[in-house]
């Protein structure tokens, strides 16, 4: 695992990025900003519509890795268009909230997720064949493309001072249906969250942050994991 209180450009141009992944198969997902005039400490949240669809391309093309990217519906059709691909598999994260948007997706460029690495209940556990394949032993289906999870709160226990926290189980969702051999990368790392669920499910980890009070919250989040 490597973290770096950098400009994410800097770094994914830089031969420090190369010696990293070492011929390994890198892979971005990232929440990145969403260009919407959110009060961070140091990165400015607006820019022109061509700008940040500009910055974006950079961030996700200069490599030619695949990239898993959460945003808005509308934005991911534009970054689509844009960078002149087509995703592989797009699945959605819902939650409620006091704003117009209730819901995001997630789209999955240039690899091909296996929802199967991933299991969560079954929703009719009373269903004579859920019954016996419970009794079989097998703890779950596998993972759905329609997520229904919370966002965190500011009254939650692990939410920090960053504005923006993924909830883990989204980017555990995201992360766990990945090829195992990936070493992930999250060029705007914020609070750290891709980054923990990589440590808990056993992917490298690779994280770039530009703001030094939100890097030493991701710092500090990963160094608290204690995996036996």
């Amino acid at each position: 695992m490597k973290l770096y209180n950098v400009n994410c450009l800097d770094y994914l141009k830089s031969e420090q990025f190369q010696k990293d992944i070492g011929g390994g198969q890198a892979l971005i997902v990232t929440d990145p900003p969403f260009n919407v005039g959110y009060h961070y400490n140091t990165y400015k949240d607006k820019m022109s519509e061509q700008e940040y669809l500009y910055f974006l391309n950079q961030v996700f093309k200069t490599n030619n890795t695949p990239y898993v990217v959460i945003h808005y519906p509308e934005s991911l059709y534009k970054i689509a268009l844009y960078n002149g691909d087509v995703p592989t598999r797009v699945c959605s994260w819902v939650y409620n909230s006091n704003t117009a948007k209730q819901h995001r997706d997630i789209a999955f460029f240039g690899v091909e997720p296996n929802f199967k690495q991933v299991l969560q209940p079954y929703k009719n556990p009373n269903d004579k064949r859920i019954k016996k394949r419970i009794e079989e032993g097998k703890l779950g289906c596998k993972l759905y493309d329609w997520w229904n999870i919370n966002q965190v709160k500011n009254v939650s226990k692990v939410k920090t001072k960053h504005p923006c926290q993924m909830p883990l189980e989204v980017m555990k969702n995201v992360v766990g249906v990945l090829p195992k051999e990936s070493i992930v990368i999250d060029p705007f790392m914020g609070s750290g969250t891709t980054g923990v669920a990589c440590k808990e499910l056993g992917y490298e980890f690779i994280g770039c942050e530009i703001d030094s009070e939100y890097f030493d919250i991701a710092k500090e989040r990963l160094e608290e994991i204690k995996l036996f």
